[in-house]
């Protein structure tokens, strides 16, 4: 059962609209409420659930006619062979006023990406069994990725670093599978993300630094991967684990 305090904050939490404090408060409270935890569970679950099925539609056959028929060429009308010019112009003017619009939309992308994978992050948080297979031995974790997810990465070598290799679990972008890594520094959890570039869609490949629902994310490419780490740990931190990953790769 949600606790009292937190009822009210629980879908803002997920959605990323409490402020940085209460959101790190919140996190906190996470990991020590099963209640709480189950509850953030079940609802990032019906997230997920909603944004496949939205993308499952397909066209009857119907609605394919529809189309058609309304691009099929038809012989230009006299107005318009008069007006072509004028309309050309004012085409180069619309174009150039919705260009803005455009990379805006692009940036919606990356925020859709970086918000899918903060409620895979949170997940693991709230998951009573976080993990498919639990070791600190990268021995043993690479290995187990064989035959679940197309493609092959390398884990870095941890000694004399504050970070501790936790376990993985094969992770869901787009419907495409990939590696969720979980390290633990300290008290803090961070997942390593590494899915196909073709997963990603939109997110571009230079967002070096960003913030998703009030944790920092790190990000690159590297071979046809890419490669996120998120957490509620420090930008310094982060940026230490990623140092390890790219030596390693």
């Amino acid at each position: 059962m949600v606790c009292d305090a937190w009822a009210e904050k629980l879908d803002a939490y997920l959605d990323g609209e409490l402020p940085a404090a209460e959101a790190r408060a919140f996190g906190e409270h996470l990991r020590g409420c099963a209640g709480c935890a189950a509850e953030s569970l079940r609802r990032v679950q019906q997230k997920l659930a909603v944004r496949a099925a939205g993308r499952r539609f397909t066209p009857d056959a119907a609605f394919r006619a529809r189309i058609q028929q309304s691009i099929a060429v038809r012989k230009p009308a006299r107005w318009r062979r008069l007006w072509f010019p004028a309309l050309a112009g004012a085409t180069v003017l619309l174009v150039a006023a919705l260009l803005p619009l455009s990379l805006h939309h692009g940036r919606r992308g990356d925020e859709q990406v970086l918000s899918e994978l903060a409620d895979l992050h949170v997940a693991t948080l709230a998951s009573a069994n976080p993990v498919d297979v639990v070791s600190t031995d990268r021995h043993t974790v690479k290995p187990w990725f064989a035959g679940k997810i197309p493609f092959t990465f390398n884990l870095p070598e941890l000694q004399d670093s504050p970070f501790t290799l936790v376990g993985a679990k094969v992770s869901y972008l787009h419907q495409s599978p990939g590696a969720e890594l979980i390290f633990r520094v300290r008290q803090h959890q961070i997942s390593v993300f590494i899915f196909q570039e073709q997963a990603v869609g939109d997110a571009r490949p230079d967002d070096a630094v960003q913030t998703a629902l009030s944790f920092n994310v790190r990000s690159w490419s590297h071979n046809g991967l890419r490669y996120f780490v998120i957490g509620d740990a420090s930008g310094q931190d982060l940026d230490k684990l990623s140092e390890l990953i790219k030596s390693a790769g």
